[in-house]
């Protein structure tokens, strides 16, 4: 989901904001609302939509719960093996699911592909693994949930301004029925946050409305301005497949540059080279790729295992959810739904 590198972002606010920052739960949950209420007043949200929005509220105790489980970072050097993980989310139900979509909806996605240059099964690929298709959103009411995090005060600011975010959205005429989704603000098909929606969320069929709820040509185009934002290089694949010789080591090349974001998921990757250097070093593309093309070399399940080339196009996935096993998948399920 692309809410985790603003997770990584919030972290980095909190810690650096100046001026007092209340405890986790120093006042009641509905005192706290009232200072929510006022801060929508403040950026523009209208009373109707603050009112229908938060009618009700009361404390989502699951919410806190399911957050407080997630990891503060991972220790130790070990990662889980790729390959299950692969068989596991590429499988044949997902493959079938993303070609009927693409047979339901190729005059939208060629359109789409069109304009920003993504590959319409990169875009049906997202759509699966986010939402299943668009069958498992999520069934949480955003407006508890986002107001209950903000609330309990571990990561305050990040929920505290997407909770705003989502009144905005309410007040671009979705309803609170329509908006439901994960229990930490992500909705929609493609798993949006309420502040990636109002930055990048795209109206595909030009009716006036961008509803990646419901409309599929929003959902497709939404994740396409995304991924052009992050920088896509149309016509160029995320990866593909290569040869290495035995005995290669590949730690020899071993990219010593700490990536700000993720450090963890980029430290697997080799440094960059071009592919005429990889040949050179008898590594071989199974696929057709530029020479001049620069590519990292991945091989995430140790000698005699299957490797890749990656372009700075499997950066781009990354953007969206920072997991070498996300981003693997998703590139791997759009090549077998291609």
């Amino acid at each position: 989901m692309p809410f985790r590198r603003f997770l990584v972002a919030a972290a980095i606010l909190a810690s650096a904001c100046t001026g007092p920052r209340l405890a986790a739960q120093e006042m009641s949950f509905d005192a706290y609302l009232q200072v929510l209420k006022a801060r929508a007043r403040a950026e523009g949200v209208s009373e109707g939509a603050i009112a229908r929005m938060t009618a009700g509220l009361t404390p989502d105790q699951r919410a806190i719960q399911l957050d407080r489980a997630q990891p503060g970072g991972a220790s130790g050097s070990g990662f889980p093996p790729l390959a299950p993980y692969i068989a596991d989310h590429v499988d044949a139900a997902r493959i079938a699911g993303g070609r009927r979509v693409m047979a339901a909806s190729g005059d939208t996605l060629r359109r789409v592909e069109a304009r920003y240059g993504v590959p319409a099964e990169i875009l049906v690929a997202i759509f699966g693994h986010e939402s299943g298709y668009g069958g498992v959103r999520g069934n949480f009411d955003l407006a508890q949930a986002l107001a209950t995090l903000a609330w309990e005060g571990r990561r305050r600011e990040l929920f505290a301004g997407e909770f705003v975010d989502l009144l905005r959205i309410a007040d671009r005429g979705f309803s609170r029925r329509e908006l439901r989704g994960s229990w930490a603000g992500a909705f929609g098909n493609p798993q949006f946050l309420p502040s990636v929606y109002l930055r990048l969320a795209t109206d595909g069929d030009g009716d006036g409305r961008a509803d990646i709820v419901n409309n599929r040509a929003d959902t497709f185009a939404s994740i396409a301005n995304y991924f052009r934002d992050a920088g896509w290089r149309r016509g160029q694949p995320w990866g593909v497949r290569a040869s290495v010789p035995a005995g290669f080591d590949v730690d020899a090349l071993a990219n010593k540059l700490v990536a700000p974001q993720c450090p963890r998921v980029h430290v697997r990757h080799s440094q960059f080279k071009t592919v005429r250097e990889w040949r050179q070093l008898g590594i071989q593309p199974r696929r057709a790729l530029g020479d001049d093309v620069l590519v990292s070399l991945f091989r995430p399940d140790g000698p005699g295992t299957p490797a890749w080339l990656l372009t700075g196009n499997y950066r781009v996935i990354l953007e969206y959810n920072c997991s070498n096993y996300y981003a693997m998948s998703v590139g791997l399920l759009a090549d077998a739904i291609r």
